[in-house]
């Protein structure tokens, strides 16, 4: 059902599991990549502590892909890119289907911070939701201390005529059992539709 690659301008999406990406590699990332604290401080994860941990991370990916829960791509730069064939980092979205929803997620190696690829991924991803799903509702939340995904995901949500729903308190669960807040956006399809007319 979902896309199992997905080709931008810049960008090359494929599904997160363990025939796509290199074992070593990824856990390299996942658990010592220069920066990795920085990016995992925000997100439900901690820094992966075993390859076992990382490789259940792929078969989850792929696990979720088959079931039409998730997609959840490997987000590469395409040839002509700096740094083009590796690994920038990981994304897609999960699906509510009896909410008619797709929700965005995406981390990015520091390394490829500022490139505006966030962006250029969620444009590629909602489309598909809408498209290709016949969602109602894209959404996509950040923490609220998570300035450099606030601005990249106002960016885009603006792009697409959608808006800023609000705060969720007590929201998010990270690995650690800890809780916190989480600010929550959302654009309709026809929002998108005439945004993107």
């Amino acid at each position: 059902m979902f896309p199992e690659t997905i080709e931008t301008d810049r960008l090359r999406l494929a599904v997160r599991s363990p025939e796509n990406v290199d074992l070593d590699e990824c856990y390299r990332i996942c658990s010592s990549d220069p920066g990795i604290d920085e990016v995992a401080e925000y997100v439900p994860w901690d820094p992966h502590e075993t390859k076992k941990e990382t490789l259940e991370f792929l078969e989850r990916g792929r696990e979720r892909f088959e079931e039409n829960e998730a997609a959840s791509y490997v987000i590469r730069p395409r040839e002509g890119e700096d740094g083009a064939g590796e690994i920038a980092g990981f994304g897609g979205f999960e699906v509510d289907w009896e909410k008619r929803t797709a929700v965005l997620g995406t981390w990015l190696r520091k390394g490829f911070w500022g490139r505006g690829y966030s962006g250029e991924r969620a444009a590629a991803l909602v489309e598909v939701a809408f498209d290709d799903l016949d969602l109602d509702i894209v959404a996509v939340s950040h923490h609220p201390d998570n300035e450099q995904s606030r601005r990249a995901i106002e960016k885009y949500v603006d792009r697409f005529g959608g808006r800023r729903e609000g705060l969720l308190r007590n929201h998010l669960t990270f690995f650690d059992d800890s809780v916190h807040d989480e600010v929550r956006y959302t654009i309709s399809r026809d929002e998108w539709r005439e945004a993107t007319a």
